[in-house]
C-alpha cells in the first residue's frame, strides 16, 4: 500500500507542471485595402524609422542605422510623460514590400506584451491597388500565471489591434490623400 500511496505521490509531483498554465503565444494580422499601387503605399510606410509620419500614436522615431537589418528604432509616443521603448530591424526587403521587427523589452504599461515580433508588407490586391498586412505574434503582459486582467491574453490582444487599426486606417488616409 505505501508504494502505491508513493507511486501516487510522484506521478502527481511530476505531472502537477503539466496543469499549470502560462502563457500562450497570441498572434493577429490585421490588413486593410487601399486603392493605389503597391510602390506609392511602400512609400509612405517602407522605411523603418518613418512611423511617426503615419502612425498617429507616434510622437518620433529614430532609427539609428536606417534600413539596415540591427538597426534600433526608438520610439517615442504622444502622451503625458513621453513614454518610450525601442523595436529593432529583424529583416527588410525593400524589393518585396515588406520589414519585420521585434521589441526585446517595453514597459507593459505602454503595451502589454513580451517576446513580440511583427511585420509589415504591402501587397498587391490584384485589383491596381494594395493590401498593407501588419502582423504579429507575442506573449501576453504577464508571464506567469494567474495574470492581472489588464495583462491577461485578451488585452494584450486587443492592445495590439488598437496599435495596428489605428496605424493601418492613417495609412489609408495619407494615401487617399495624396500627401
Amino acid at each position: 500500500m505505501k508504494a502505491f500511496a508513493l507511486a501516487a505521490a510522484l506521478v502527481a509531483f511530476v505531472a502537477a507542471p503539466a496543469w499549470a498554465h502560462g502563457p500562450t503565444r497570441q498572434k493577429i494580422v490585421e490588413t486593410i485595402e487601399i486603392d493605389k499601387p503597391v510602390d506609392q503605399v511602400w512609400a509612405i510606410v517602407g522605411n523603418f524609422d518613418s512611423i511617426a509620419k503615419w502612425h498617429p500614436v507616434i510622437g518620433s522615431s529614430v532609427a539609428d542605422k536606417g534600413n539596415e537589418v540591427g538597426s534600433i528604432r526608438h520610439l517615442v509616443l504622444k502622451a503625458p510623460g513621453d513614454p518610450s521603448f525601442d523595436e529593432v530591424l529583424e529583416k527588410y526587403d525593400a524589393a518585396a514590400h515588406t520589414y519585420k521587427y521585434s521589441i526585446p523589452k517595453v514597459d507593459p504599461k505602454i503595451l502589454p506584451v513580451n517576446d513580440y515580433t511583427s511585420t509589415i508588407s504591402v501587397l498587391d490586391n490584384g485589383k491596381g491597388g494594395s493590401t498593407v498586412e501588419w502582423k504579429g505574434a507575442f506573449y501576453r503582459g504577464y508571464m506567469n500565471n494567474d495574470p492581472p486582467p489588464e495583462l491577461n491574453d485578451e488585452n494584450s490582444v486587443a492592445a495590439v489591434r488598437k496599435v495596428y487599426l489605428l496605424g493601418l486606417e492613417n495609412i489609408k488616409k495619407i494615401a487617399d490623400s495624396g500627401k
